[in-house]
């Protein structure tokens, strides 16, 4: 796959809905902002199941997540847009799990469950024949509209997300995770200095402005550490 811009794909002239009958002021804003979205555009060019792959392109152009080779794992896979970036950009195995059925993507071995299983846990290591060299999660709840128990939510998966990599990472290996802004819970951030060499916060430029949206990015996890 080609590198992607360094900038945001030229937005064309600006696409248009009709108002239609019995459509809210806010689903016909939320279709305008996506016909209108670059990002839209280019996933949709490049055949990308979502505009959320150029955040985690974006990512590793920064910090190198992935290498020719990588064995990773996707949680919360769904629709499958950072699955198709990690074959991509040369990950040797890829395992995507959500509890929704998600398309098959040549290349990846896609199951549905839930990671907190044990039984789904052993499924993803099985397909990986090995211990992970990175565990992503661009998961997200349903919002509330109410900040604080948004910020609790989506903590909640980092947390989890966060507890399945310390089971599966080899050592070395890396940790992405979206949490919101604010930055991440102390208890959790303390965990991730502890178990991992680099820890720090990023927004790609592919995350919307208006989106308190950030992400996670642990490297060098010190597997010993924790006494796995």
């Amino acid at each position: 796959m080609a590198k992607p811009p360094a900038r945001p794909p030229t937005r064309q002239l600006a696409d248009r809905l009709r108002s239609a009958k019995g459509r809210t002021i806010g689903s016909q804003r939320w279709l305008e902002r996506q016909l209108n979205d670059p990002y839209v555009k280019e996933a949709k060019a490049r055949g990308l199941r979502s505009r959320a792959a150029f955040k985690l392109e974006q990512m590793d152009d920064r910090y190198h997540l992935l290498k020719p080779g990588t064995r990773v794992v996707d949680l919360g896979a769904a629709p499958g847009g950072w699955t198709q970036v990690a074959l991509a950009r040369g990950a040797g195995r890829v395992v995507g799990i959500d509890l929704l059925v998600v398309d098959q993507i040549p290349g990846a071995v896609m199951i549905q469950g839930d990671f907190q299983d044990a039984e789904a846990e052993h499924r993803v290591l099985a397909a990986l024949d090995g211990q992970a060299d990175l565990v992503m999660s661009d998961m997200a709840p349903n919002t509330t509209g109410h900040n604080a128990t948004d910020h609790l939510r989506i903590m909640a998966l980092a947390e989890i997300a966060l507890d399945f990599a310390g089971r599966v990472l080899a050592p070395g290996g890396g940790f992405v995770a979206k949490v919101l802004a604010g930055g991440s819970e102390k208890d959790f951030l303390a965990t991730l200095k502890r178990d991992f060499v680099a820890v720090r916060h990023a927004k790609p430029p592919a995350s919307r402005k208006d989106s308190a949206e950030l992400y996670v990015v642990a490297t060098g996890f010190r597997g010993a550490a924790r006494g796995n």
